[in-house]
Formats: C-alpha cells, sequence, structure tokens
C-alpha cells in the first residue's frame, strides 16, 4: 500500500476503471458490482470510494474517453475524404469500431441522457459526456448541410433530427448484424460485414436527392 499512496489520484482512477472496462466487457453493467471491481482492480472497496462516489460515476468516465475517441474517429473520416459517400462510410466505419472496442460504451450512449447539470448528485463527466456528444452532432449536422448545399442530398432534409435519425438507424443495424448475426449468414447468404454494408447504402440511398439519386 505505500507504493500506492505515492501514486497520484488520476493513477488510482486508471487502474479502477481499466478494471471496470475488463468487467463491463465479459459481464453485463448491471450485473457488476463495485465489490467486484475493487476486486479486479486489487483494492478495498473502502479505498474504491474514495476515487470514485459510485459505479455510475465509473461508467460516466468510460463513457466519455470512449466518446472522445468516437468523436476523433468520425472527424479524422470526414478530414480524410472529400466524397460524400466515402465520408459517410467512414461515420459508419467508426461506429462499428465503436461498438466493437466498447460495446458497454456503445449501449449507454443509446440510453436517455440527464441534462439538468444543476442537480446535487450530478458529477462532472456527465457535463463533459453531453458536451462530446453535442461537438459528434455538430460535425455530423455540417456534413448533411455541404451535402444539402451541394445538391447531394435532399434539400429538405433538418441537419439536427436527421443525424438523431441516422444515430438510430445506423446502430439498429449495428446491433442487429451483432445479436442476429447466425440468422444473417445462414438465411440470408451475407456475413456480418455484407449485411451491415447493404444496410448502410440503403440509407445512403434514402439521404440523396433525386439528382444524385440518377
Amino acid at each position: 500500500m505505500g507504493r500506492r499512496k505515492k501514486e497520484s489520484a488520476d493513477i488510482h482512477r486508471e487502474r479502477i476503471t481499466a478494471a471496470a472496462e475488463e468487467l463491463f466487457t465479459e459481464k453485463s453493467v448491471l450485473s457488476v458490482t463495485m465489490d467486484d471491481i475493487a476486486g479486479k482492480a486489487g483494492y478495498s472497496k473502502a479505498t474504491l470510494y474514495v476515487y470514485f462516489k459510485d459505479k455510475d460515476e465509473i461508467i460516466g468516465l468510460l463513457t466519455l474517453k470512449s466518446m472522445v475517441k468516437l468523436y476523433e474517429c468520425i472527424d479524422s473520416a470526414l478530414e480524410q475524404q472529400q466524397e460524400r459517400k466515402a465520408q459517410y462510410d467512414g461515420i459508419c466505419a467508426s461506429l462499428v469500431r465503436y461498438q466493437e472496442e466498447f460495446p458497454f460504451c456503445f449501449d449507454t450512449v443509446l440510453k436517455g441522457i440527464r441534462i439538468d447539470f444543476n442537480r446535487p448528485d450530478f458529477f462532472p463527466e456527465e457535463k463533459e459526456i453531453f458536451d462530446v456528444g453535442e461537438r459528434i452532432n455538430r460535425i455530423l449536422a455540417q456534413y448533411l448541410e455541404r451535402g444539402i448545399k451541394e445538391g447531394v442530398f435532399h434539400a429538405d432534409l433538418l441537419p439536427l433530427p436527421t443525424v438523431f435519425s441516422m444515430w438510430a438507424m445506423i446502430s439498429g443495424l449495428i446491433r442487429m448484424a451483432s445479436d442476429k448475426q447466425d440468422y444473417i449468414v445462414h438465411r440470408m447468404g451475407f456475413s456480418k460485414e455484407t449485411f451491415l454494408q447493404y444496410g448502410f447504402d440503403t440509407l445512403y440511398r434514402s439521404l440523396l436527392s433525386q439528382e444524385a439519386s440518377r
């Protein structure tokens, strides 16, 4: 314990969140307890509470880190490509990787968010998660706005509602491909990747203007 006392709080928090992430990946988030996390990280439960108020705070920190990576991946896909379809494919690929690398966070970010940051039980990561989510929504909305101006996408698309619809449909396809992979392979004759690309392409075509879809 002498060595640990000399380490910074950030190092302890990193060690604890790494242990929690491993457990959340192995089990369902609901089934993991603070006792489980303490044991995995090699801390007493009392020491765990020195660094985190509760399990929700740990989940929040992990979600924040994963969302920052997601933002960077999507932003990179938009920067590296110029053609709208190639950018769209990059967005979809970023979300697929996100689900594969952070499956529990993927489910968490699709749930309801609390935006009353004056609550007494508020923790700082909640506001940061909201802000990163807004940054992601903003760059996706800008992507759509540029496509509309270029005549690639429907002129009557509303950017933010369309972004939310894209989130819902792309994440739904990714979940379906993961949960129903055996059915997709045996009944459709598609690999998981082929099914996803088919679904992504179908969604993209729904965004196109009449001129661009010809």
